[in-house]
Formats: C-alpha cells, structure tokens, sequence
C-alpha cells in the first residue's frame, strides 16, 4: 500500500507540475504528461520496473477515448463518409506501409517482418493528435476535419490488421531480447501464475486465431444492439445515478476483457461498441459518465509512455533512434503532403494534415506487442520499433509548433479573448448576435423582456454595446458560461449561432441537461432542420425560410391574386412544409445526401403533389366563388 502510495504522488505530482508549465509555455499538455514521465522516468529514476504494468492500466484512457469516438460516429454516418475514409484514409494506410516496407526489407529484414513494421508505423496517434486539435480548436476546420478521418481509418483499419498479422506467422523466429535475456512472450510460456489460461487463441494456428478474431467482433455487435439496451433500462428503474457510471465502466472493462482473451486491443473493441451505440437513447449518459475518467487515464498514458523508455537502449546508439524516428515522421510526412494535395487540401490546411499524423501512434505498441506475441517479429527488433514510436510520438508536439509558426506566417491564426464575467441573469438567453440575434433581441427588449446576449465574437459585441445594448464576450457554448447567464433558471433559450455544427452540439447538450427549458435554434437549411429536430429544439427556424415565403406571397400578388388569397396561399404552404419536415426527418439520414436517400425522395415527390393538390384546391374555391 505505502509503495501504491508513493508512486501515485509521483505521477501526480509530475502531472500537476509539468502539465500546467507545458501549457503555458504553449507546448500543449500532451508534451507536459511526456515530459513528465521522461523527468520521473529516465532521468531522475523516481519510477521503474512498474512503469510497464501501470501502462497497461493507463491504456484504458486510450480505450476510453476510441469508445467515446465510436459514440459520435452513427454506423449510417460511417456509411456516408465512406469515400473519405476509404480515398483519404485508405490512400495514406496504403502508402505510408508500402513505403516503411520498401525501408525495412532495404535493411535485410524479410518481407512478412517488413510488411508487419509497415502496418504498425503506418498508424499515427490518435490520442495525441485528437488531444492537441481539440486543445488548439482545430477540430472544426477542414484540415482538422482531414486528420480525423484519416485517424478513424486506421482505427478501423486496426480491425483487419490485427486479424491478418496470425496469417504472418513464421516459426522458429528468434524471441531474445536486446539484453540477451528470454523475451517475454517466451517467458510467459514458462510462467506458473495462470495468466496464459485466459488466452482462448494461445497455441491455434493463425487462420483459427482470424476466425475467433472474426466471431468476438461479431459478438460485440449483437450484443451493443441487442444487451444494452435492456440493461440501462434495468439501471434506470433502480434511479441511482452511481449506478450508470458503474455500467459504463463495466462495458468498457468487460469488452476489453473479451479483446485480451483473443489476443486483440481493447481500443478496437470499445471503438466498435461506441459505434454501435451511437443511436441509443443512453449515448449521452455514457458520454458525460466516461469522459472524465477518459483525461485523467489519457494523461497517465502519456506519462508512462515517457517513463517507459528504455534509456539505456537509447544512450547506446541515440543518432541511430533519433535518425529512424525522423526517417518515419519524413517517409510519413511526404506521402500525407502529397495525398493532402490530391484532395484538395491547401495552405494552412495542408499544413496541419501533414505535420499532425506524420508520427507513429500508440496502436503501434499494441500491433508490435501482437506480432511479437504470434512469431511475427523477433522479440529484439520489436524493442527497438518501440522506441521509435514513443520517440516520433515525443516529436510530435514539436511539429505542431512548426505548425503555429506557418499559420502565423500565414497570417491566418485567430486572436483570442478572454471571455467577459457575467453578472447579469435574464429569462431570455440568446447565443450569437449576429442579424438573426440582433433582431430576435430587439424585438423581445422592445416587448419589455430582459435578455442575455452572448457570443465570441469581439467586433459583434462591441457593435452591440456602442448602441447601448449590454452583451457579454465568451464562447456561447461553454457549460460554464451558459451557467453563469442563468440558463438553470431561464425560459427560453434562443441558439442564432452562425456555425451549424455549434448549433447542434449547443442543443443537444443544454436538452440533455436542461429538458424543460424552451429552446429556439437558428437553421441554416433544411438538413440543420432534421439535425436540430433530433438534437431536441423545441422551435427551429430557417433563416431564409420566412424571408422567402413572404417575396412569394409579393409575386402572387403581383400576377393576379388579392392580398388575402396570396396571403392563404402562404398560410397553406407553410402548415404544408412543417408536416414535410415531421414526415421526412423521419427519413432523413445524416451525412447522405438527400439525391442520394430513395426513400426520402419518393417521399418529398408525393408530399410535393399534396402541397399542389392543396394549392389547387384553394384556386378552385376562389373560382367557385367568383362564378
């Protein structure tokens, strides 16, 4: 226990220290958690032999943070994205090994060994480079947008790789270590604890481990659809609120466990388990429960990755590590620049794609773990890639520096201000004041309600107080700041946030933590519509929508109609278009195109000849009547 003690002061304490000092330097807090665990770890020797088995602890924060993607990721999304995934992704997977491969079998090694080393450094980091983007609000932009879905390709592409590696297998490959001492998947054969009974594939040729590999997959998707559902349901009549925390710990853990007994990463289980989870009504209280265990074991994986390193491996030759880890982030760098450009990527777009996936990643460790585990790569040269990884990873938050100083060379970084202190509250809150807020405002304050405007940007804020309306400065869909505005006690809620996706993240969190609240969300058209419908807005209004119906309601007018039959005529058009949206967003598939839906136009054309009908049958009132 004293022991136990000890070293978590150590990792906390190196966090606590290095973290913050790394962040304000603005190194990013992925260098702080590496640099920590370098400082306890090679250099003052605080922590040792452990450092290997918390490791294994601290990977539940990367298992975490795949299982969280997998809850944004809806399967039909996937399916939508399919030809970024498979062009983008699949193009620099493809590349990035074949390339690795050509450098590895050029320094003697065989082509089963050089195509395995391929696959684990053609993999970047995604709990680096997801961290860092999230951190720097790179996410949104395209290039940003461009790593992600180069990032989930490989997760998925872990999948076949992990079951194709068995079928690599040579017999007779050597499993010694650098030091001369038996590795330890040879150990392990040896070993009187027990552990390698709970392997089901220990001993089965490679083809039987593919198939096992094939059914645990299998069973993790019937079950994500099938178990879950019936178990959260089961939780929340208990109406303890520990309790769905203690299931979505018990998902992760209890798939990861599924993973180890076949030999695969956990990571890859939880991602699958997320995606299939994607469209459950209890997505959200897993996300909220997760994510904090998600960056705290994050950040002590990071640290164990530093600690971990094998110093002495190191310090024998340090030009020929630095030199292979560069040699991997160049190789990797140049095929990312040229496939960036091939997909239309430029300036700092461009940038950012390639400097930010050009390092190995920790899927890397589990792909060299598992190769060495099944023959596929000896024991000594499985060290060595390793330390080749952890050192690109140490790298990278260096290109992302490299990164800043382009942009700013650029001329295209953003100032950022510090959000104002709010000290008023009102029944009305409105988020965003560009011309859709500045009216909605002016036309509830005239109405004698008090309202709080918000919004992030500098030059719409100070706008607003120059004509004596008092707004605040600060990012409207920050928990915080919506706390602070009094949202808890507040009526309405008015989202007139220029940027959709903003829109839509703002919506679906204050539904999920404040259900009664009233809610009127700004759309931009009418897949925002369908998107805001399911995140829970109460109102959505298209901002050209009623602007557009009234220049029609003027040309009936103009060519023939009197002012009250253009007036029903619009009357009838748009109770006609909230029946369309009800109907079709019953239909509607996020991230496919609606020419592309079957269904969806088959039903818009018969809701389309209804909308006639209706309109005729108006004409031939005022005929009748006219006779």
């Amino acid at each position: 226990m004293d022991a136990f003690l000890y070293q978590a002061t150590i990792y906390l304490a190196a966090a606590v220290i290095a973290v913050p000092l790394a962040a304000r330097l603005g190194l990013g807090s992925v260098l702080g958690y590496l640099a920590a665990g370098i400082i306890i770890g090679p250099i003052l020797g605080l922590v040792g032999a452990e450092t290997e088995d918390l490791q294994h602890f601290a990977e539940f924060g990367v298992v975490m943070m795949l299982f969280l993607i997998g809850l944004e990721l809806d399967p039909r999304a996937l399916w939508a994205m399919r030809h970024k995934l498979v062009g983008l992704g699949g193009l620099q997977v493809l590349l990035s090994t074949l390339a690795l491969m050509v450098a590895a079998t050029a320094a003697g090694e065989t082509w089963q060994v050089s195509l395995a080393v391929g696959l684990a450094l053609s993999l970047s980091s995604t709990a680096i480079v997801l961290q860092t983007l999230s951190e720097k609000g790179l996410m949104q932009t395209r290039g940003g947008r461009a790593s992600f879905s180069v990032l989930l390709t490989q997760d998925i592409a872990v999948i076949p790789i992990l079951a194709f590696l068995p079928l690599l297998a040579m017999s007779g490959v050597p499993q010694i270590s650098t030091d001369g001492s038996i590795s330890r998947s040879e150990a392990s054969n040896h070993a009187s604890d027990g552990h390698e009974a709970l392997s089901l594939v220990a001993g089965l040729p490679g083809w039987a481990v593919t198939l096992t590999t094939i059914a645990m997959i299998a069973i993790i998707i019937l079950a994500g659809i099938y178990l879950t559902r019936p178990l959260f349901r089961f939780i929340h009549a208990t109406n303890l609120r520990e309790m769905y925390t203690a299931l979505a710990l018990l998902i992760v853990v209890g798939i990861s466990f599924l993973m180890t007994l076949v030999g695969l990463s956990p990571a890859l289980g939880a991602f699958l388990a997320g995606v299939v989870l994607a469209n459950s009504e209890f997505r959200h209280e897993l996300e909220s429960d997760l994510t904090p265990f998600k960056g705290l074991l994050l950040g002590l994986f990071f640290i164990t990755v530093g600690a971990g390193i094998n110093y002495r491996l190191f310090l024998a030759s340090p030009g020929d590590f630095i030199g292979l880890a560069l040699l991997v982030i160049v190789t990797k760098g140049v095929i990312l620049f040229f496939v960036g450009r091939a997909f239309g990527l430029r300036r700092r777009n461009h940038w950012l794609f390639t400097l930010s996936l050009a390092q190995a990643g920790e899927f890397g460790f589990v792909l060299l773990a598992f190769s060495k585990q099944q023959n596929v790569i000896p024991a000594a040269l499985a060290e060595k890639l390793l330390l080749v990884i952890a050192l690109s990873m140490l790298i990278t938050p260096l290109l992302f520096i490299i990164y800043d100083l382009l942009s700013h060379r650029m001329g295209e970084t953003r100032v950022e201000h510090e959000p104002d202190e709010i000290d008023e509250q009102g029944p009305v809150i409105i988020a965003g004041i560009g011309r859709f807020g500045q009216i909605v405002n002016r036309l509830v304050r005239a109405s004698g309600y008090k309202t709080i405007l918000l919004d992030n940007d500098m030059q719409a804020v100070q706008l607003m107080r120059r004509f004596g309306v008092k707004s605040f400065l600060g990012d409207p869909t920050r928990p915080e700041l919506l706390k602070a505005a009094g949202i808890a006690k507040a009526q309405v809620l008015v989202v007139a946030l220029d940027d959709p996706e903003n829109t839509v993240k703002m919506v679906t969190y204050v539904r999920r933590t404040y259900p009664d609240l009233h809610i009127i969300a700004r759309a931009y058209d009418r897949n925002h519509v369908f998107e805001l419908y399911k995140a829970g807005a109460d109102d959505i209004v298209r901002e050209m929508f009623d602007s557009s119906l009234r220049a029609g309601r003027y040309v009936l007018e103009k060519i023939g109609l009197s002012e009250y039959e253009a007036a029903q005529a619009e009357q009838t058009f748009y109770a006609h278009d909230r029946l369309t949206v009800r109907e079709l967003a019953a239909l509607w598939v996020p991230g496919v195109p609606a020419s592309e839906n079957e269904a969806y136009i088959e039903k818009a054309r018969a809701l389309e000849k209804d909308l006639e009908t209706a309109l005729q049958e108006l004409a031939e009132k005022k005929d009748h009547k006219s006779n």
